[in-house]
């Protein structure tokens, strides 16, 4: 189980082969949101679930698929 309060404001998202998919905005309950002026993001917010992080390292959130995986599924907000 992924420790949430690890999780801060503008650690880089990583999908598992080391592509940028975006950065932390926050976490909103079972979701990370992703900043919305970052250009992996396609300057948008876009939700993540925690159940795709596989470890958060000290500047990093690394996921458990890569970063083409994550951003073919994650979920825009509106």
């Amino acid at each position: 189980m992924i420790n949430t309060s690890q999780i801060r404001e503008h650690m880089e998202v990583v999908g598992s082969d080391g592509g940028h998919v975006g950065k932390v905005d926050h976490v909103d309950g079972g979701d990370i949101e992703l900043a919305k002026f970052d250009m992996g993001s396609g300057f948008k917010h876009h939700l993540i679930p925690l159940t795709w992080v596989e470890q958060v390292q000290e500047d990093k959130v690394c996921l458990n698929m890569t970063k083409d995986a994550a951003k073919a599924a994650w979920r825009e907000k509106h």
